[in-house]
């Protein structure tokens, strides 16, 4: 076919691109290519006497650089992205090739944190919420309606903290990490308390517990605590991971990228999926009864919260985790006893093993938190994985994540309305 060839331009020595060949180049399709010709960004031309169009390498070269290449499909046909931060593989979860289990039962969230970003390990690392930052958080936080809930609380302390750091449009490396050691700690602390301060209150875990449940802590429960919070770090391109590698490609701060992850957790099927686990675990205890509990979701049409998980066969590894850890805790005995009923009244109707979202509701049910501190403790945590995903993308082209739509609407000219 003429248009796999490559021609010569009028030119000495020019070349240019048949339609193959830019769309290779670009890492496309070839009807991709024509779409780029007719959104204006790409100029097309016919030789004489050939049968296809051919490209200006030049133009090809900065279409590229302005975001036209795309990622490699996956086997799915769905964008895929390259990254080296989260591998799920043969029902393990792990962080640049360590089992996620195994760093939440050795190190602490702040240490596994700052071991994500930089590479490096260092003991007892404690992040510290600037002053500024932390007043002008607050101040936010105070200001919002009585019935805000703590993620109306953690979006209002982000922007606030944005808008209290005049840099955070500095994106170099070293800048972006001290920017993500104080926001998530400015998070953490602008929430009201509503418990006694922990004695070992510099760490992050400890200060969020107050922050959470009045109930008192003591120290096999934050350890639960500290381990979730390991352990919901990163998922690989979940929704709202996606959500932040979009925003930092257009070179957005981290604040907002961060802002756009909060947007895409807040919803029943991420984010607060914990707190649904919350409430049928609540309504198991209230009634005595799991199997009557799962009938009535089964007979609305609902799916059982907590059960089942697109990237695992089997069981969660990180709920298995958690629940190993909830074990050594006396207090969480009915609702984890209360959680196993669920899995195995629900094993009748479909074999789904539980995820993470059950074993934290199994934590916030047992310590008097409230249904929302499930998706609370998930947002903080994955706050270190979207700032690791932010640094990866601010490496990349910019602006790269443009899919083109599929226009599905009349075709033109329809008249004016």
């Amino acid at each position: 076919m003429a248009d796999q060839r490559t021609t010569q331009d009028d030119g000495p020595g020019e070349r240019r691109l048949s339609t193959r060949e830019a769309a290779d180049r670009l890492g496309v399709k070839p009807e991709t290519v024509y779409a780029y010709v007719s959104r204006g960004q790409l100029t097309s031309r016919r030789e004489p006497g050939g049968r296809g169009s051919t490209f200006d390498p030049g133009e090809i070269e900065a279409l590229a650089r302005r975001g036209g290449r795309r990622e490699p499909s996956g086997p799915g046909g769905e964008l895929a992205f390259r990254t080296g931060i989260t591998l799920i593989d043969r029902g393990h979860c792990y962080f640049r090739g360590v089992d996620a289990t195994e760093l939440a039962a050795h190190y602490r969230f702040e240490e596994v944190a700052e071991w994500l970003w930089t590479g490096e390990l260092r003991r007892g690392i404690h992040f510290t919420a600037p002053p500024d930052a932390l007043s002008a958080a607050r101040r936010a936080v105070r200001a919002l309606p009585d019935h805000s809930g703590q993620m109306d609380q953690l979006r209002a302390a982000l922007i606030a903290a944005a808008a209290a750091d005049p840099l955070r449009f500095d994106l170099s490396e070293e800048a972006v990490l001290g920017t993500a050691r104080c926001l998530i700690p400015t998070l953490v602390d602008a929430l009201p308390a509503v418990g006694t301060p922990h004695r070992g209150a510099g760490r992050l875990a400890w200060r969020l517990w107050p922050r959470l449940t009045a109930q008192p802590p003591d120290e096999a429960t934050l350890r639960v605590l500290d381990a979730a919070l390991v352990l919901l770090i990163d998922h690989d391109l979940a929704v709202s991971t996606l959500a932040v590698r979009v925003a930092a490609s257009a070179r957005a701060h981290p604040y907002a990228i961060v802002s756009a992850g909060f947007g895409a957790l807040d919803g029943t099927l991420h984010g607060a999926a914990s707190g649904l686990a919350h409430r049928m675990l609540l309504d198991v205890l209230d009634r005595g009864s799991a199997a009557a509990v799962v009938a009535d979701h089964l007979r609305a049409g609902r799916t059982v919260p907590g059960l089942g998980h697109r990237v695992y066969p089997g069981e969660d590894p990180r709920a298995r985790a958690l629940f190993a850890l909830l074990e050594d805790v006396p207090r969480a005995r009915p609702a984890l006893t209360a959680a196993r009923e669920v899995i195995t009244t629900a094993a009748r109707h479909t074999e789904l093993p539980a995820n993470v979202d059950l074993a934290l509701a199994v934590l916030t049910v047992a310590t008097g938190m409230p249904a929302e501190a499930g998706e609370t403790v998930f947002a903080l945590a994955r706050t270190v994985g979207w700032i690791a995903h932010a640094l990866e993308e601010y490496a990349e082209p910019p602006v790269r994540v443009r899919p083109t739509g599929q226009y599905t609407g009349p075709r033109p000219p329809q008249p004016l309305p």
